[in-house]
């Protein structure tokens, strides 16, 4: 199982269905297997035409079917019904929690993302709110590419990281947001790294020194600092500046 997915749990129905790689709590868990009870399809004599056709949870059900089936655009499909048809219910809450995971599945991240932050924005004291940041922080995780190139979705990944582990301190999921905040700390390093290394190539030493500081001031603790101390003295004593070279 790769570091992506290693901490995910199973969102399952009452068989323990596997559908993939995103940890679920102890209480959504119930809520897909028994939670139906508060929302029964029954309704009042004084219902109207706007009464929804289908019972909530009849669209749960087939969108966890969806679910078992992977196909994870009809599961997002079900699961937004659910707020369109139950706006201000907890039907809703828990069908924008589902279409986020269906998203984040599929892979569609920029969608699971979108659906992650408006599920904060709504219930940002829900029990689930812990699990959607995590959701989001591994969105942009997933997208980390190579050094190489633009690490916005790495700055994204450590951002949303951090807040979980500093609103939720002893959320489940700390431990795991801990160690991919290092672990994008260290890719964020390395870009750094890659261009302070072209420009001191180049000889272009003041733009090089200023990305070594840039790594020893905001990414210490990582594996590159050794090398950003040593490339610092290295810029420096390129530049003739023995003094700085000497402190660095």
């Amino acid at each position: 199982m790769s570091v992506f997915a290693r901490s995910f749990k199973v969102l399952a129905l009452a068989s323990a269905l596997s559908i993939g790689a995103a940890p679920a709590r102890a209480d959504l868990m119930d809520s897909i297997t028994s939670g139906f009870g508060l929302f029964g399809s029954g309704g009042t004599k004084y219902q109207t035409e706007i009464t929804p056709d289908i019972p909530a949870e009849d669209l749960y059900n087939a969108g966890l079917a969806r679910l078992k089936a992977k196909d994870y655009e009809g599961a997002a499909k079900k699961f937004g019904e659910l707020e369109k048809q139950y706006p201000s219910s907890d039907w809703a809450r828990k069908g924008l929690l589902m279409t986020t995971f269906a998203q984040y599945e599929h892979p569609k991240y920029d969608d699971a993302v979108q659906s992650a932050m408006r599920y904060i924005g709504l219930y940002p004291n829900s029990a689930d709110t812990p699990y959607v940041y995590y959701i989001a922080g591994m969105s942009f995780y997933s997208q980390v590419p190579d050094v190489m190139r633009d690490q916005q979705s790495a700055e994204k990944a450590l951002e949303v990281f951090t807040q979980l582990v500093q609103k939720f301190p002893k959320s489940e999921y700390v431990n795991d947001a801990k160690y991919k905040i290092q672990v994008t700390r260290d890719q964020l390093a390395a870009k750094e790294m890659n261009v302070g290394r072209f420009y001191l190539l180049r000889k272009n030493y003041p733009a090089a020194i200023n990305r070594f500081h840039d790594v020893l001031g905001k990414y210490q603790m990582t594996r590159h600092t050794e090398e950003a101390l040593y490339r610092l003295t290295e810029a420096y004593l390129a530049m003739g500046v023995t003094n700085e070279a000497q402190t660095a």
